[in-house]
């Protein structure tokens, strides 16, 4: 994925990111504890864990008092936490905070992969912590086997070409042969962790808690909603989320594509979103509603575009 290795000079010196820099501070934040989903009779699009509340804010907040400390005793810091200035899990290997997992993430022992990573620049010369973690996988290669699209081509290896959580971050046309994996998945992809043995353990460890918290469960996405939101609302409930050159016609994209894998074809409502966004002055959302018409059964709404000169509806026909 380009955020962060766009520029590898950049992100894999953290001299770039802070003049003189010796050491490198790493803190974890857990997002785990269980997932649950409120049932809706509405179809209902699903987001990963970690894009559920903001959960780098938290961290940068825990990794900024350890830059404040820093500071007070005279040295400089820099907090490094999602903002592609630094390779976070390498860093995170380096600190012996777990090993890299057959899916490319990072697996803290006894904890998992729920985690997001972020780190604290210094001059300071702390002591090193201890040797990286060894391997925990062994041959287990569920994450291989259960890879919707097929996207971990080899153990520790990511094909971001295949994978859903870059796809639905991606400008232009969401892939045709993607589309029907992607399933109910809005933002991002937790399968790979969703089948990992050690995130299991966890999930059945903190199951209770997370049934008892109201602290952002899984409700979902209601993607009827979503699709007739305006740009100001859907900024001011999803803004925190990548959406390429924050245009919200790939936000809306990703939902027409949720909608042709979730939706019902006779429902009153579904029928004018589609009619609506078949509709639609852009040809990219024209184009995915014509495919979730295919896919609902509505093929008699492809009248409505008859006539259209647009090569991205054609090649939907």
């Amino acid at each position: 994925m380009a955020f962060t290795y766009k520029n590898p000079t950049r992100s894999t010196d953290p001299g770039a990111a802070l003049d003189g820099a010796r050491s490198i501070v790493v803190g974890a934040l857990s997002y785990g504890g269980g997932s649950r989903r409120a049932p809706s009779s509405r179809p209902t699009a699903t987001v990963a864990r970690y894009a559920r509340r903001d959960h780098y804010r938290l961290l940068a907040d825990g990794l900024g008092a350890v830059a404040a400390h820093l500071t007070a005793a005279g040295w400089k810091a820099r907090v490094i936490a999602d903002d592609n200035s630094l390779v976070d899990r390498e860093a995170a290997y380096r600190a012996g905070l777990g090993w890299y997992g057959k899916s490319a993430n990072i697996l803290l022992p006894g904890r998992g992969s729920w985690f997001v990573l972020g780190s604290v620049v210094t001059n300071a010369p702390l002591t090193p912590s201890r040797a990286p973690v060894d391997d925990g996988c062994g041959s287990c290669h569920r994450c291989i086997d259960s890879c919707p699209t097929g996207a971990i081509v080899e153990a520790g290896v990511v094909d971001a070409r295949r994978c859903l959580a870059w796809l639905l971050q991606a400008p232009g046309v969401f892939p045709v042969e993607a589309r029907a994996a992607l399933g109910d998945r809005l933002y991002g992809c937790d399968e790979c962790q969703e089948v990992c043995p050690p995130n299991l353990v966890v999930d059945r460890r903190h199951a209770g808690d997370a049934a008892a918290s109201d602290d952002e469960p899984d409700r979902g996405i209601d993607v009827l909603e979503l699709l007739t939101a305006s740009d100001e609302e859907l900024l001011s409930r999803h803004g925190r989320w990548y959406i390429p050159d924050r245009d919200l016609r790939y936000l809306r994209r990703n939902a027409l594509v949720v909608l042709g894998n979730v939706g019902d074809g006779r429902d009153p409502e579904v029928d004018a979103t589609l009619r609506r966004y078949l509709a639609d002055p852009d040809e990219l959302l024209r184009a995915h509603a014509c495919w979730a018409c295919a896919q609902l059964g509505r093929t008699d709404l492809l009248a409505l575009v008859e006539g259209d000169e647009s090569a991205l509806v054609l090649a939907e026909l």
